[in-house]
């Protein structure tokens, strides 16, 4: 949304569509709606850039929604210092939009258009306070009204014929329709006159008046609004939007005699604490949302909300930064924050005053800054202005002094403008007040800009305290520190400590500070196995983006010719990348193999067992019967090189099998005990792996509320560390499928498809789109999902994938293509998938196949054989451990006993299923259950097959069809909804027209009658 352009500051909005809430915002409007409707006054307040006018709009939409009048008032900086400014814009909306009750006049009709965001900002609309949504007021109407003082005047639409003399004169002074008197207008006349003209508008129906930049309402206007709204009925109400002015006092913001100490000055009433509703930053989550809102690149979500801090505005200003890169922005880099994102930045500090400004940069400067550490390196009004620093939503302040920055990109601009004067002397008094050796250190090297090989040795030895004290991410910092210290005749000392910074950096997930120590290293003359070392270190920070990094590896493996152990390696990472980024697991296979033998020719089991546990995940995806055998192999070697917690690759795939077998108490039992071990020894991104599996585990098992918990904790673990949020949110979309939400369900899916082809990631692409077109097939759009499913089969073919238990699209797809009349060709493919399944002995593999089978023999006619092998299935599934997959089956059979018009058996199977789903906390299988009665079905048209037997005969993709026809479609209308072509709808229609013995549309809507 953009602010009122200047000269265009208020809006009526009429016959607009309700909008959906804004990003993150459905609570806060919730509540937004709660407090007009108790209190019928509210005040959103929050930093600049967070999004409150947002909300204000979607609020006002649902008000027009509801039949309201609402008025819009847009204020800007310059009001302030022009009495009666926004008391006379308001005066003029009303007399440009509405018709006096009472009288015949009918309201002159001022041009309407519409203004767009990028016109607003043209014209001048205030930075300060834009909302980081896309649509204007404008968006909620036809058209927006401009209007300013008619060109006939306020007065010749008759509008405020009724009002008393004395207050007409005096609202026409306001407005300059009259002269003003040396004495200037009558105060008390005026003050009536707005109040009579508000309630006189609220004899047409309810009203919603939004008050947008309520911090700059002048004082006369402010007095004039508070007296109107004192005087005003209920059925009046208002919202105001205000940006906090934490330095409003060096402004002097109101006129002469205006008393600062009056915390209510700039307020249109004393609001209350149930009036108050502060907008918050959005979460990680809702970032990458907001991302993908606008098109643009959601895979640094996490990345990019630790430089906005949530806040919208800045977000979306990174967000278009990386999106107008160049060239792609790999994790390893740094963000780009120059451009908009930069200048946002610079605006929020610039509302600084100087001394402010100063204490900041220490505190962006220090490691862990305190009120009492700035003050005691040179600030003596340190609290103060931290303080006035909190009030603009710049810092946070906790009770012991600390401060926290509310936005990455905030300390980054401060240091970034800071010359390099400023910088050292910041550092140096820095230096002489932390209590802690490692970070005075730190400080007195980036206080200087000459290498010093005394103060590098310092620092590396600093870099080995912190990696002792647990602290990876600060050693890694120190680490290349002291390579940068190193003065340049020491070039091989500065190249192993180049190599060690590199690697530490890899071990703290810290791929900007890899990327850095890696590009100064190539850039030297390093021998090839320093070479190697710093490029494995990068492609380790790597997570999903390999596709960028192709030439990495060409230079690693010539670098690594003639050196076994760094060949090993540099093969394990091409295993790796084969699978990933080329979804080829034959090739990923045979690099594995090879790290494999040459990392046991040099008596390396650590290297030996990581290749091994990747060949056994080729080997299982291939269907090889070698695949556990390989993967014991590697757990041997696993568990005699490390402790439990600490790289477990072999374990955690493991656990992973016996997920893909559904022997999930074993998996569960085996995951908890090593989980905790991982949290407190291993890697961030062992702990996310084991919190996914955990939630696929409870997904599977029934424990949704289980699943729900674990899948949220690996994405906040993933937005945390800066990682790609694609394979977090796939396995979000299988937690939210079983227990939370379909739509949520298909929101993820969609998220992780993208994030993954930002990526490159073949594997979770393949895997996003199964859970996406399943959630499309569950929920009836069975065109859709066929297309989606069709793409996974296509993925999973191209990536030579053999075992189906990895991922379970084949019953999926075959249910689609039956639903679309395509039954031959799901047959073709359960009898295509079935041998494997056997072959493998992938047991519940094959329960899926019968299931999707019995509606094979359903859609045949042969209702009684699928009625039994549904009811075989479901005990099957119980008997498994699956109650999930239990209650779809019961439920696919309460449609086939409904077919055999045997509606008892139907609700019977029906309400065990909702049972079933009861139990296990399946919120959206619940609704499924209870939505589906015996006589209304789980598919669509369902409901008139048993009152209509003639009806049984069709197959679901012809009772759709049918049901369309009969309700007016024509064939081109029936082919666009169904996603078909008309041949293929003129085809199906000519089936139907068969099967049901008619000859015409209206003998067919006859026939569909019960």
């Amino acid at each position: 949304m953009g602010r009122a352009p200047r000269g265009r500051r208020w809006w009526t909005v009429t016959t607009a569509p309700q909008n959906p809430a804004p990003v993150g915002r459905e609570e806060l409007l919730t509540r937004l709606e709660r407090a007009l409707h108790t209190r019928g006054r509210a005040l959103l307040t929050g930093p600049a850039g967070v999004g409150k006018t947002e909300v204000a709009l979607a609020g006002a939409a649902r008000a027009e929604a509801r039949g309201e009048t609402v008025l819009w008032l847009a204020t800007l900086p310059s009001d302030r210092e022009i009495p009666g400014a926004a008391a006379a814009a308001l005066v003029a909306s009303v007399a440009a939009t509405v018709t006096w009750p009472g009288l015949g006049t009918s309201r002159p009709e001022p041009p309407a258009r519409a203004v767009p965001a990028a016109e607003a900002h043209a014209a001048g609309a205030d930075p300060a306070t834009e909302p980081y949504g896309t649509a204007t007021p404008g968006a909620l109407t036809s058209g927006i009204l401009t209007a300013g003082v008619l060109d006939s005047g306020i007065f010749s639409s008759g509008v405020f014929d009724q009002l008393p003399g004395p207050q007409r004169t005096a609202v026409a002074m306001l407005c300059r329709e009259a002269p003003i008197d040396a004495g200037g207008w009558d105060p008390i006349a005026l003050r009536l006159g707005i109040a009579r003209i508000l309630r006189a508008l609220t004899c047409r129906g309810p009203v919603l008046l939004v008050v947008d930049g309520v911090q700059h309402i002048d004082a006369d206007s402010a007095d004039l609004l508070r007296f109107a709204l004192h005087l005003a009925p209920p059925s009046l109400r208002v919202v105001a939007v205000e940006t906090p002015e934490p330095y409003a006092e060096a402004h002097e913001p109101y006129r002469e005699g205006h008393r600062a100490e009056d915390p209510h000055a700039a307020h249109l009433w004393v609001p209350s604490e149930a009036d108050v509703l502060r907008v918050p930053p959005l979460h990680a989550d809702e970032i990458a949302e907001l991302l993908i809102h606008h098109r643009l690149p959601s895979r640094m979500a996490g990345r990019i909300h630790r430089a906005s801090g949530g806040n919208p505005r800045l977000a979306l200003a990174v967000g278009r930064s990386l999106a107008d890169a160049r060239t792609p922005v790999h994790h390893a880099e740094a963000l780009t924050l120059s451009g908009r994102a930069r200048d946002l930045a610079r605006q929020l500090l610039g509302a600084a005053p100087p001394a402010v400004r100063e204490t900041l940069l220490l505190a962006a400067l220090a490691l862990r800054p305190s009120a009492t550490l700035v003050r005691r390196a040179g600030r003596p009004t340190a609290e103060a202005d931290l303080a006035a620093a909190e009030r603009a939503d710049l810092v946070s302040l906790s009770e012991d002094g600390s401060v926290t920055f509310t936005a990455g990109l905030l300390p980054s601009t401060l240091v970034h403008d800071a010359c390099w004067a400023e910088r050292s002397a910041g550092h140096a008094a820095l230096a002489e007040v932390v209590d802690d050796p490692v970070e005075a250190v730190r400080h007195r090297a980036l206080a200087t800009e000459r290498p010093d090989e005394e103060l590098a040795a310092e620092v590396a030895a600093a870099a080995d305290l912190a990696r002792r004290r647990g602290n990876s991410a600060l050693a890694a910092e120190l680490a290349l520190l002291a390579a940068e210290s190193t003065p340049g005749r020491h070039g091989t000392r500065r190249i192993a400590r180049l190599v060690d910074a590199a690697e530490e950096a890899a071990r703290a997930a810290r791929a900007d500070l890899a990327m850095r120590a890696a590009t100064d290293l190539l850039a030297r003359d390093a021998v090839p196995s320093d070479r190697v070392r710093a490029r494995l270190a990068v492609l380790d920070t790597a997570g999903q983006g390999l596709t960028g990094l192709d030439e990495m590896y060409v230079h690693a493996m010539e670098d690594s010719e003639g050196d076994t152990a760094l060949r090993a390696a540099v093969q394990l990472r091409l295993a790796v990348k084969y699978v990933l980024a080329d979804g080829d697991p034959e090739r990923s296979r045979t690099a594995a193999v090879e790290s494999a033998a040459l990392a046991s020719s040099m008596g390396d089991p650590r290297l030996a067992a990581q290749a091994l546990t990747v060949q056994a995940r080729m080997e299982r995806a291939l269907g090889s019967p070698d695949a556990e055998a390989v993967l014991a192999q590697a757990r041997g070697l696993e568990r005699a090189e490390r402790p439990l917690g600490i790289r477990n690759a072999a374990q955690i795939l493991t656990i992973r099998h016996a997920l893909f077998d559904d022997r999930l108490t074993d998996a569960r039992d085996e995951l908890n005990a090593l989980l905790p071990l991982v949290q407190r020894r291993g890697s961030v991104e062992d702990t996310i792996e084991l919190f996914s599996t955990l939630a696929a585990i409870e997904s599977r098992r029934g424990a949704c509320a289980a699943a729900l918990s674990h899948a949220g904790q690996s994405l906040a673990l993933t937005l945390e560390a800066g990682l790609s949020p694609g394979p977090a949110w796939y396995t979000l979309a299988l937690a939210e499928t079983a227990g939370g939400s379909f739509a949520r369900a298909a929101s993820y899916a969609r998220r992780s498809v993208q994030a993954s082809e930002e990526e490159g990631d073949r594997v979770f692409l393949s895997r996003s789109r199964y859970a996406l077109g399943r959630v499309q097939l569950i929920t009836g759009d069975v065109a859709t999902a066929l297309e989606t499913l069709r793409r996974v089969q296509a993925d999973e073919r191209a990536q030579s994938t053999v075992d189906p238990s990895m991922l379970r699209w084949h019953e999926e797809l075959a249910e689609a293509l039956l639903a679309q009349d395509a039954g031959d060709e799901a047959l073709a493919l359960l009898a295509e998938v079935r041998p494997v399944a056997e072959r493998l002995g992938r047991s519940t593999v094959l329960l899926g196949c019968d299931r999707a089978y019995a509606l094979c023999l359903a859609a045949e006619g042969r209702t009684d054989e699928a009625a039994e092998l549904l009811t075989r299935t479901a005990e099957s599934f119980g008997r498994a451990g699956l109650p999930l997959e239990r209650g779809r089956a019961l439920i696919a059979l309460a449609r086939v006993e409904r077919r055999r018009r045997r509606r008892s058996a139907a609700q019977s199977a029906l309400h065990e299923a909702a049972s079933v789903f009861e139990r296990a906390g399946a919120a959206p299988w619940l609704a499924l259950a209870s939505e589906t009665p015996a006589g209304e079905g789980a598919g669509p048209g369902a409901g008139v097959e048993e009152s209509v037997p003639a009806l049984s005969s069709l197959t679901e993709a012809e009772l759709r069809l049918a049901r369309l026809v009969g309700q007016g479609a024509s064939n081109q209308e029936a082919a666009a909804k169904l996603y078909l072509s008309v041949k293929t709808v003129e085809a199906r229609l000519t089936r139907i027209y068969q099967k049901l013995d008619v000859r015409s549309r209206a003998q067919l809507a006859t026939a569909l009658r019960p």
